[in-house]
């Protein structure tokens, strides 16, 4: 029998174990209590970002001259307050959770806290306020992992790299309301490595994030739904075509980002000596941009949904995105481009919609946007689902997927080093 006098001290033990104090429930807290947070920031960011883009609309809309002057000055100001209060907060917000993971303790003072984080919020909203050519999805990765790792800071839940990469993942299903691109996401992206502990605990985030979204925002389609399909004769051949137009001017894209904060070129040099003076040069690429096409402000979302729905836009369209695009990135200030990339992408597909006037349209610019995006952030299987999660285009998976692999592969050829990985790097470098 058990003696009396050694139950208290056992039901002490096991309560300390199991109980509502014991390590695992305080985990699961962190999780659940995280994730939630997460939808709900990840509602409220989209919906300032939403108004931020529609007010520099208007501006631009009744000013036509407006952006020539508050374009320009407000990339400055908002590069001089990244540089003087968080310069972890600068850029798109993906490398610097790919950073985090290497050292997770020592992150939460840094790339993920909670001035990098508060910052990339606020900023990346005044970048769209001024026009500025950025998404919120990279930014809303850099929360989420803020987010996940302050809740089990605050439970005294040990950091792992896992934290940061749910975190991450949810920021992704919650931005885009697509679950599945999170997971994706975490595996392709956030992970080199992909852990089988960690499946649990992205999955939970990821699907705790996304019922929040769901729940408040509803069950809704990101770009609408295209339900248009290609034959079999008619993918084998848009879609190589596809893959190596859009694959190669992805890969441009990075390395010409890359080549950004890396070039001896003496004016290279002498630019990011002066941040803000830099940032100024590309606000006024933007406005000029801008104002001459009346097209390429802020995400590109309305334009990118736009032509998947049919309409038609000038030819140079996803040209001139793709230099506001990478002017505003550049520029250093917070901001993705996740969004923007699709929008070029679409420009791509428009393109490739002249060259093969007999195909579905709807289906070629989707093609052009999973091409273009994979050779930017080189994640074909991460491409695919967001492109068939934000259109319910279900129906064309394996011509996405073809083009993917094939973007993958021509981004390749452009460019060795992978966009995120090589940005990340720089964090690294500088000992953060």
């Amino acid at each position: 029998m058990i003696s009396s006098r050694l139950l208290p001290r056992r039901v002490r033990v096991v309560l300390r174990r199991h109980g509502p104090e014991a390590l695992v429930w305080r985990r699961r807290v962190a999780i659940v209590g995280g994730a939630v947070l997460v939808g709900l920031v990840a509602l409220v960011f989209a919906e300032m970002a939403d108004r931020a883009n529609a007010l520099f609309h208007i501006l631009a809309r009744d000013w036509w001259w407006a952006p020539l002057l508050a374009t320009p000055a407000g990339f400055a100001a908002i590069a001089w307050l990244t540089q003087r209060f968080a310069p972890l907060a600068r850029g798109s917000g993906i490398p610097q959770v790919m950073a985090a993971t290497k050292n997770p303790e020592a992150a939460m003072s840094t790339l993920v806290s909670a001035r990098a984080a508060i910052a990339k919020f606020f900023l990346t909203v005044g970048g769209l306020l001024v026009g500025a050519s950025v998404g919120r999805e990279g930014p809303t990765v850099q929360i989420a992992a803020a987010i996940m790792g302050r809740m089990h800071r605050i439970l005294r839940v040990p950091l792992r790299s896992s934290v940061y990469i749910a975190g991450g993942a949810a920021g992704v299903a919650a931005a885009f309301n697509t679950p599945l691109a999170g997971v994706a996401f975490a595996i392709e992206e956030l992970a080199a490595a992909y852990e089988q502990r960690m499946t649990l605990l992205v999955m939970a985030a990821v699907l705790i994030a996304g019922m929040v979204s769901l729940g408040i925002a509803g069950d809704y389609i990101y770009f609408g739904a295209m339900r248009q399909t290609l034959g079999f004769q008619q993918a084998l051949v848009v879609t190589p075509v596809a893959g190596i137009l859009g694959g190669m001017a992805g890969g441009g894209f990075s390395r010409l980002m890359l080549a950004s904060g890396t070039s001896a070129m003496r004016p290279m040099v002498w630019l990011r000596a002066r941040p803000v003076l830099f940032a100024a040069g590309c606000g006024i690429v933007v406005a000029v941009l801008g104002v001459s096409t009346g097209l390429t402000w802020g995400t590109g979302y309305d334009t990118a949904h736009g032509i998947i729905a049919g309409q038609d836009v000038p030819l140079w369209f996803g040209a001139a995105k793709f230099a506001t695009t990478l002017a505003t990135a550049v520029s250093g200030i917070p901001g993705g481009i996740f969004a923007p990339s699709l929008s070029i992408g679409a420009g791509i597909g428009d393109l490739l919609r002249g060259i093969f006037p007999d195909y579905p349209p709807g289906a070629i610019v989707l093609l052009g946007m999973v091409a273009y995006f994979t050779g930017v952030v080189r994640a074909p299987l991460t491409a695919v689902i967001i492109i068939s999660e934000t259109t319910a285009s279900r129906g064309l998976m394996m011509p996405l997927l073809a083009a993917a692999l094939i973007g993958d592969f021509a981004a390749q050829l452009v460019s060795k080093e992978k966009l995120y990985h090589g940005l990340s790097q720089r964090f690294l470098q500088k000992g953060v």
